[in-house]
């Protein structure tokens, strides 16, 4: 190889990186993989900086740019908090009243379909004996929660348990779509509730699917925890079309009266 040919290659060699972009790029990770949540508040600086192992100009450097994204927000004598408005995305109108439409109620069950089974299946194949010491945690909230008989407090134990199913399928896309539809979910769950409320019988069912699920992903069984998943949501559907098809009869014998 001549020297005119050597050199172009020469001047390619790239500059060390700087230290404040390696913390950031790390910061960004950490709420990216959800270990840093919406509203959550940073540690203050001199143990973050004792953790990275870095000075605190370096640091500061860092979450100044973080602050620049728009991906964390300083409050003056109150520390640093992840932006609570990073999934806003989906809090607009037209979801409120997606969660109002009887239609759009199937429609949450067919994306809870792709969405949880994926979760499940990762899930299993993934997660850390951590992780499904959390999810075991946030199952047994759900049969607390039924205790105060409140849909709502059930929805959102119920959220939590997916939730903390998608965190342990180490998957960033599936958790923060997850939970940036989490209040949407919520209110399909307990809308659900209400419905299925009206056969007392049918809560002891579900409970044991949702067991299933979680023994299956406990044990470590990818396709176990995807069909269970699928089982469990199919047979809330199938309760609910039912249940819809006896209102629109109903309906229509009281119009004949």
């Amino acid at each position: 190889m001549v020297a005119s040919q050597l050199k172009p290659l020469m001047h390619t060699k790239k500059k060390p990186q700087k230290l404040s972009d390696i913390i950031l790029a790390q910061l960004e990770a950490m709420i990216i993989e959800g270990s840093l949540q919406p509203g959550e508040k940073l540690l203050p600086e001199r143990e973050l900086a004792l953790q990275f192992e870095v000075s605190r100009p370096s640091l500061r450097e860092a979450i100044q740019k973080l602050e620049a994204k728009g991906l964390v927000t300083r409050k003056q004598g109150g520390g640093t908090f992840v932006c609570d408005t990073l999934l806003s995305g989906f809090s607009n109108p037209l979801f409120e009243l997606m969660s109002k439409s009887s239609e759009s109620q199937f429609d949450l069950l067919e994306f809870r379909h792709g969405i949880e089974g994926m979760a499940s299946y990762y899930a299993a194949m993934r997660g850390t004996p951590a992780d499904f010491e959390h999810i075991q945690a946030k199952h047994d909230e759900i049969g607390a929660s039924q205790l105060e008989d409140d849909f709502r407090s059930e929805a959102e134990a119920v959220v939590e348990f997916h939730l903390a199913i998608c965190a342990a399928s180490h998957n960033a896309v599936i958790l923060q779509l997850a939970r940036s539809m989490s209040s949407l979910l919520a209110d399909n769950i307990a809308q659900n509730l209400t419905v299925l409320a009206k056969r007392p019988d049918i809560f002891t069912k579900i409970t044991d699917y949702r067991k299933r699920l979680l023994n299956a992903i406990i044990s470590g069984e990818p396709q176990k925890a995807w069909g269970a998943s699928h089982r469990h949501l199919a047979f809330i559907e199938e309760i609910l079309l039912k249940s819809s098809q006896e209102n629109s009869r109903m309906e229509r014998s009281m119009r004949r009266m």
